[in-house]
């Protein structure tokens, strides 16, 4: 039933329409820069030059390669496929292991963090890297980086402004960011432009990050935007060298949804089947990875700080890989303690604006437990303070550095540690490397890149600092109608609530509250049409308390959808008056998961491993929400 169900969803998820946001900007307001892409991680494509100088393809990837690869093999993967089903994970991992050193074997380093073989990038220079001059060469879109964002961006300062940064990216952040600096010097003789806006991509927020830290002092930048950037390292990195894999099948999928902006929900075909085997095959997958990855700088370079000791005792060796161990020392203990200051200094003395847009409240896909955007932990991406994954900060909790605006609405994240915390936005729920895929932080990326209208989170009342995604794979959307977003208080009247779905209407069947004792009135309230809001006006009071939780949860119908009954929770905090005191013994309270909350833990495992789970939330909540409406008409 299982391997059905994987292949099932496969078969789903392939056949998925994919569509992206749009945003217009005032051309009037755009600043006219060049733009350097730097990109995520292994964007660069590379060859290798033998002795006799023949050359040979080793990076991007080649889909024909990988299928004769394949072919060649295809005994052996089907005596691995059937060893798996008999529980028996060593031979298909055995067989793609070999096939994946085969491929990609002249990837590897040496002990020392050097590349093993003789490896060049295709194209270094500014005008070699110009997408107007690889458009030409590559019709194709063939090494252009992030192509659906920069087309978007090529809208306001054409191709012929656009420069896509390539790296060695095995190698150290500092390395790479040294190779930033030369590019960008680069760009400004090739422009005669004497600054360049960066937009930054994952390990290309990282690389970026160090260069400014590094190099910000030259005032070459004016507009730097980090996307959920791997700056303090990536939770995903740890796993892989932790070799101890447990796939969170369920955020997997939610994260495909989101890619893929898919309006109809196939998450909970995993809700009762464990693909555990997932996590069999990736362990033993491990030690034919290492070969290759196991001694990239890069690698170590996204160990985040509390598992880097860890690791490196459990893989590297004090002599054989001393100078690795030096490189990747000098990164996690000189230059990662300097990203608050540096990044701040680049804002208040060198005439820059740097910004961080990083995803929140997701899992790690690979195990790791940790508030991420599903690859990389919210607090490595941005450096704020953030609470133990399923956890929030205790009612009353008040931020270390500022007051209580820095603490998000489901009060996980203290904004006010951050590297910077007057211009990083988070956006919870925000798949990683999917900013284009939440009108929100779409928007916000191009204002931010492309203009100098928004200074910091104060600068425009469209774009607060805390965001629940409007990615429309989660169908509704909701906020107070007199409070900043995510937030709650005696001067709101009415719940807006917005049908977020492109496709599909909407009829909301039930709205229900956690923390505060108020009863939405849906009577009268019609079917919402596509992107259509309403306002559901309540009753009862707000608590006159601020610092506290509370969370509403909507229960929908989505007309036409093979899933069409589901409920989305959004988080909120009070802010309507005197705070209660923060008891620092429990720093810490579980996040209630709605009504679910309240059901005994045997009984919620049973309806997990059942699969039916949010099958009993839906109900629970709808039952709620009939018989708090009753108060509506026994009071009239």
């Amino acid at each position: 039933m299982k391997r059905f169900l994987s292949a099932a969803v496969a078969f789903v998820i392939l056949f998925c329409t994919i569509s992206g946001e749009a945003f217009a900007l005032v051309p009037e307001d755009v600043t006219e820069l060049p733009v350097v892409i730097v990109p995520g991680y292994s964007a660069s494509q590379m060859y290798y030059t033998a002795e006799d100088g023949s050359s040979e393809h080793v990076w991007g990837v080649v889909m024909s390669d990988i299928v004769t690869e394949l072919l060649s093999r295809i005994a052996d993967v089907g005596r691995g496929l059937r060893d798996l089903v008999w529980g028996n994970p060593e031979s298909i991992a055995k067989t793609v292991g070999e096939g994946f050193i085969k491929l990609y074997g002249k990837l590897a380093c040496n002990d020392d963090g050097s590349s093993m073989y003789n490896l060049s990038l295709y194209y270094s220079s500014a005008e070699e890297t110009n997408s107007a001059v690889l458009m030409e060469k590559h019709p194709d879109g063939n090494f252009r980086h992030e192509i659906e964002i920069m087309s978007e961006v090529a809208q306001y300062v054409g191709n012929d402004m656009i420069f896509n940064f390539n790296c060695d990216f095995r190698m150290s952040a500092v390395d790479c960011a040294i190779a930033l600096d030369t590019y960008i010097e680069d760009v400004l003789s090739y422009t005669g432009a004497q600054k360049v806006n960066i937009i930054a991509i994952s390990h290309g927020g990282q690389v970026t990050a160090t260069y400014l830290s590094l190099y910000g002092y030259k005032k070459q930048v004016n507009n730097a935007v980090l996307n959920v950037p791997a700056i303090g390292g990536a939770g995903l990195a740890y796993d892989v060298l932790k070799g101890d894999f447990d796939f969170d099948e369920k955020t997997l999928l939610q994260f495909v949804e989101y890619g893929l902006i898919n309006e109809t929900d196939y998450n909970w075909l995993v809700e009762a089947e464990r693909l555990g085997f997932l996590d069999a095959v990736l362990n033993e997958l491990q030690p034919y990875v290492l070969e290759i990855l196991g001694n990239w700088e890069s690698i170590w370079d996204f160990i985040p700080l509390q598992y880097y000791e860890e690791m490196k005792a459990q893989h590297l060796d004090p002599v054989e890989n001393a100078a690795l161990i030096a490189s990747s020392d000098f990164f996690h203990y000189s230059v990662m303690p300097m990203f608050n200051t540096s990044l701040q200094s680049c804002n208040e003395e060198y005439d820059m604006h740097v910004s961080i847009i990083a995803g929140t409240d997701i899992p790690i896909v690979t195990g790791l437990k940790e508030n991420s955007d599903g690859i990389i932990t919210t607090a490595s991406s941005t450096g704020a303070l953030v609470a133990p994954y399923s956890k929030r900060f205790s009612d009353g909790y008040t931020a270390i550095n500022c007051d209580n605006s820095y603490v998000s609405p489901a009060m996980t994240v203290d904004a006010s540690t951050a590297y910077l915390p007057e211009t990083t936005w988070f956006v919870e729920g925000l798949f990683h490397g999917m900013e284009f895929k939440d009108s929100y932080s779409a928007s916000l990326l191009l204002i931010l890149l492309l203009t100098d209208e928004i200074q910091d989170v104060y600068s425009n009342a469209d774009f607060p600092r805390f965001h629940a995604t409007t990615n429309a794979a989660l169908s509704v959307f909701a906020q107070f109608n007199n409070s900043v977003e995510g937030y709650v208080s005696s001067g709101d009247t009415s719940l807006i609530i917005t049908n977020l779905s492109k496709e599909y209407s909407m009829k909301v069947i039930a709205v229900t509250c956690n923390g505060m004792d108020i009863v939405f009135n849906l009577s009268g309230i019609k079917d919402l049409s596509v992107g259509e809001s309403v306002c559901v006006p309540f009753s009862g009071n707000v608590p006159a308390v601020s610092k506290s939780y509370c969370n509403i949860t909507i229960t929908y119908i989505l007309s036409g959808t093979p899933t069409f009954l589901n409920e989305r929770k959004l988080n909120f905090t009070i802010d309507n008056g005197e705070a209660p005191c923060y008891e620092l013994g429990e720093p810490y309270t579980d996040l209630n998961e709605s009504y679910i909350g309240y059901i005994p833990d045997d009984l919620n495992v049973a309806f997990q491993d059942l699969g039916i789970l949010r099958s009993m939330s839906i109900l629970l909540n709808v039952i709620t929400y009939l018989i708090k409406s009753l108060s509506l008409f026994t009071v009239q």
